[in-house]
């Protein structure tokens, strides 16, 4: 039986109440026992609660418990999950991580492939890392949405695509979360010449059947960075291949929504922008379903832009600032910032857009800009007064960029005031004209290889 150590006990707690101490471990709750954080959380939300707690001794009893219903019983346990990540078990042929450059933080080159995270923080997962048991968990705790890496519906080449020869196996267990009711999202990232064209038309036309249990679906080109020596053959899309996915996938949009008021599959900004088109109506994106892929973030981003700009009357606000993005979203801020200087012709905006000299150039995306790229390319540069960044280009919570250099750096190495903002137009509009709160909590998750993309 697994045993969970106890890191503190919340004052004033039923479980204070009760007499469990820091450092005894939690066993079974009501008579079951508990493997994670899930079975937990299910467990303990009755009012009356069996712990069996085994002390510090090593000898076990229980503890009975009373609280309110969903009241947390006040058992912390340190780590969230109440168990270790699980890692992924395939070689995917287009796994970022495998492109990673060497010496950079351990933790960058973990790949995670669990469910639990799937649920809790919206990871993309493949299904191969389940049994029947976990299956039946998700189906027992209600555990939804859950996204799913899918990338194509035909087993044998599911198998190569993600180098394990069970995951075209794996896709059985779409019609178990199905037959349940279990919400799910979809994603593909594409290679072309491997999963598009017929096969990517095979691909929407199987998931097409889970309407609308499986209620949207991504497509992504593969990320290629320069670090592919020894990996599988990969090239990027060409603007006539992106406007063919565009094509496909809109076809089917017109296909599905009058039968059942979803759009279903979408391509992400980045097949837009390749092709050269204008992006989709805000109404075409079913409530921005795949922000956290990039489906949809150009045209929320550009209509909150708008409509907060459009609360100000024009102005002689004096102001001169700067704005470093990635390749992809320049031409879209160029865009906006020209907009704004027509109703405030003295706020003079400069968009940099900044070209990924560390993974290569064909990574375009502003959540994967190093410190070093930036310094080394704005130096010299007319700034401003500030430097803006969209805040995706920094680790989660922290100063820093993704190769360790800390903002204060670059405000030292460029001489001005650098500041990480929301990725929401109305925030970047107030930031201009120097009226934004002073806060820092993102709209979105910002990108990390692997789960998708995040760019303003």
């Amino acid at each position: 039986m697994k045993e969970h150590r106890i890191g503190q006990i919340t004052p004033g707690s039923a479980a204070e109440a009760a007499g469990i101490r820091a450092g005894e471990a939690l066993l079974a709750v009501n008579g079951e026992p508990v493997e994670d954080v899930f079975d937990y959380e299910f467990l303990s939300r009755e009012e009356s609660l069996r712990l069996l707690i085994r002390g510090k001794d090593g000898s076990e009893r229980e503890v009975l418990l009373h609280k309110e219903e969903d009241e947390d019983a006040g058992l912390d346990f340190g780590n969230g999950l109440m168990d270790d990540y699980h890692s992924c078990c395939n070689s995917c042929i287009f796994c970022f991580i495998d492109q990673m450059p060497p010496g950079m933080r351990e933790t960058l080159y973990f790949k995670d492939d669990d469910t639990r995270l799937s649920f809790l923080q919206g990871n993309y997962i493949t299904l191969t890392n389940l049994d029947d048991h976990d299956v039946a968990r998700i189906i027992r705790y209600r555990l939804q949405p859950i996204n799913i890496s899918v990338h194509t519906t035909n087993p044998e080449l599911r198998n190569y695509m993600l180098g394990n020869r069970f995951a075209g196996e794996s896709l059985k267990i779409l019609d178990r979360l199905y037959e349940a009711g279990i919400s799910m999202n979809g994603q593909i990232v594409l290679c072309p010449g491997i999963n598009d064209g017929k096969e990517l038309d095979r691909t929407v036309r199987d998931l097409s059947r889970y309407l609308p249990v499986m209620e949207s679906v991504s497509c992504v080109p593969a990320g290629l960075t320069k670090y592919r020596e020894g990996l599988p053959k990969l090239r990027s899309f060409t603007p006539q291949e992106a406007g063919e996915v565009i094509d496909l996938i809109e076809s089917w949009q017109r296909k599905l929504y009058p039968e059942h008021g979803l759009h279903f599959i979408h391509a992400s900004d980045e097949f837009y922008y390749l092709a050269g088109r204008p992006m989709p109506e805000a109404e075409r994106y079913d409530g921005y379903l795949q922000l956290e892929n990039g489906v949809g973030m150009t045209r929320l981003f550009e209509d909150d832009f708008h409509e907060e700009l459009a609360r100000h009357p024009f102005g002689l606000r004096r102001r001169e600032i700067s704005v470093a993005t990635g390749y992809l979203s320049a031409p879209s801020l160029t865009r906006l910032a020209a907009e704004l200087h027509k109703r405030f012709p003295f706020v003079k905006v400069h968009i940099y857009p900044i070209r990924n000299d560390f993974f290569g150039e064909s990574i375009t995306v502003a959540g994967l800009i190093t410190g070093g790229d930036l310094i080394r390319q704005l130096k010299g540069k007319t700034l401003g007064t500030r430097l803006y960044l969209p805040l995706s280009m920094l680790r989660s919570g922290e100063d820093v960029f993704l190769d360790d250099v800390h903002v204060s750096e670059a405000e030292r190495e460029l001489g001005v005031p650098v500041e990480a903002i929301d990725c929401g137009g109305a925030d970047l509009v107030r930031a201009f004209l120097g009226i934004r709160e002073k806060k820092k909590a993102p709209l979105f998750r910002p990108y990390e290889p692997g789960r998708g993309r995040s760019d303003p």
